[in-house]
C-alpha cells in the first residue's frame, strides 16, 4: 500500500481537493483506513465538526485509535511558523509510541487573513518541521479558494497528491526555501509603546536576562515558565548579536494576557522559517532559535526594511 511506504519514508505530505464535507470524507477515508488496517496507524485530526463525525463513525468498530490535535490559541493563529512548530510537538510525541500517524488536515478560511499568506508560511514550514517524522498529512483544500494565493501555495508546498487511494508526486511542488524566496512573511499585530526597551551588545546578554525575569514575574507566570521564556529570549538574543549586528534591541510588553518579548537586530537572515527542524546531536551551533520555540508558546520571524525581528510569547 502506499501509504505504508510513505510512512516508513518519514514525513508524507499529500494534497487532496475536496469542496465540502461529504466529498472530502469520500475521497480520503478509503485511504485513512487502509493506514488503520495495513499498518495499525493513529488517526489525527484538524478538521471541522462534521468531518471529524464522518471520520469516527467510519472507523467506529476498527479499533483506530483517533484523536484531535488542539486548539490554536490567537497568537499561535497569527503565526504559521508558530502553528507548525506547535503540531512538530505534538505529532513527534503521538509518533513515539511506535505507531505511525495518519494525519488529517482541511482548510480553515477563518487563518486566511487579508491574502492567504498563512498557508504558504505554514504549509512550508511544515514541510521541514515534520521531516523524518512517520507520519502521513493529508490536507483538504477546495478547488477555488477565496483567496488565490491559498490554492497557488497548497499546490507549491505537497510533494504529494492524493490520487484514488495512493500517494503520488505532485509536478507542481517546490521546496520550502524556494517556495518562501518570494513569500513576504508579515509581522505580527502593533502592541504600542513597550514597557521596557533597551540596546544591548555581547558584554551586556546579563540585562536582557533581568529585564525579561522582572517582567515574567509582573505578569505573574509561574516559576518554571518565567526560566523558559528567560532561556528562550537569551537564545535569540544571543544569536541576534552573534550572528546579526554587533547590537540589538529588545522590547518587552507586560500585560494581562502574558509576556512578549521582540529581539531586533540590523542583520539579514537568509532563511526565514529557521529553528524549526531539530538540531543534530553533532551540531555545535545552531540550536538557539529551535530550543527557543520549544520554550514558549509563539515565536514569529520576519524580516523588514530595518533587519530582523523575532517575537516570543509566554501566556500567563
Amino acid at each position: 500500500m502506499e501509504i505504508r511506504s510513505a510512512s516508513r519514508r518519514g514525513y508524507a505530505h499529500a494534497l487532496v481537493h475536496a469542496d465540502d464535507a461529504e466529498e472530502l470524507l469520500t475521497r480520503t477515508l478509503p485511504t485513512v483506513r487502509a493506514a488503520v488496517r495495513d499498518s495499525g496507524a493513529q488517526v489525527v485530526l484538524a478538521v471541522s465538526d462534521p468531518v471529524g463525525t464522518g471520520v469516527r463513525e467510519a472507523l467506529d468498530g476498527t479499533g483506530a485509535v483517533v484523536s484531535r490535535l488542539t486548539t490554536l490559541t490567537r497568537s499561535a493563529r497569527e503565526s504559521g511558523q508558530t502553528v507548525a512548530a506547535w503540531r512538530a510537538r505534538e505529532l513527534r510525541a503521538l509518533s513515539s509510541s511506535g505507531r505511525p500517524v495518519v494525519l488529517l488536515c482541511e482548510h480553515d478560511d477563518s487563518l486566511d487573513g487579508v491574502d492567504g499568506g498563512f498557508w504558504v508560511e505554514y504549509e512550508a514550514a511544515l514541510n521541514i518541521s515534520l521531516s523524518g517524522l512517520p507520519v502521513t498529512q493529508i490536507c483538504a483544500y477546495p478547488r477555488i479558494p477565496l483567496h488565490a494565493r491559498v490554492g497557488a501555495a497548497a499546490l507549491a508546498n505537497h510533494p504529494l497528491l492524493l490520487s484514488g487511494n495512493e500517494l503520488v508526486p505532485n509536478p507542481d511542488f517546490r521546496p520550502a526555501d524556494e517556495v518562501m524566496a518570494t513569500t513576504r512573511i508579515a509581522p505580527p499585530h502593533l502592541l504600542g509603546p513597550p514597557d521596557v526597551r533597551l540596546s544591548y551588545n555581547t558584554f551586556e546578554l546579563s540585562r536582557v536576562r533581568d529585564a525579561v525575569s522582572d517582567a515574567a514575574r509582573a505578569v505573574r507566570l509561574d516559576t518554571v515558565r518565567g526560566e523558559d521564556m528567560v532561556q528562550a529570549v537569551n537564545e535569540v538574543a544571543t544569536n541576534a548579536v552573534e550572528h546579526g549586528a554587533p547590537h540589538a534591541d529588545l522590547s518587552v510588553w507586560a500585560g494581562s494576557e502574558g509576556l512578549v518579548c521582540e529581539v531586533h537586530d540590523h542583520g539579514r537572515i537568509t532563511q526565514p522559517l529557521i529553528g524549526l527542524a531539530p538540531p543534530h546531536p553533532s551540531q555545535s551551533r545552531g540550536r538557539g532559535t529551535w530550543i527557543a520555540r520549544q520554550l514558549c508558546d509563539s515565536l514569529h520571524v520576519w524580516r523588514a526594511a530595518d533587519g530582523t525581528h523575532v517575537r516570543l510569547l509566554a501566556h500567563t
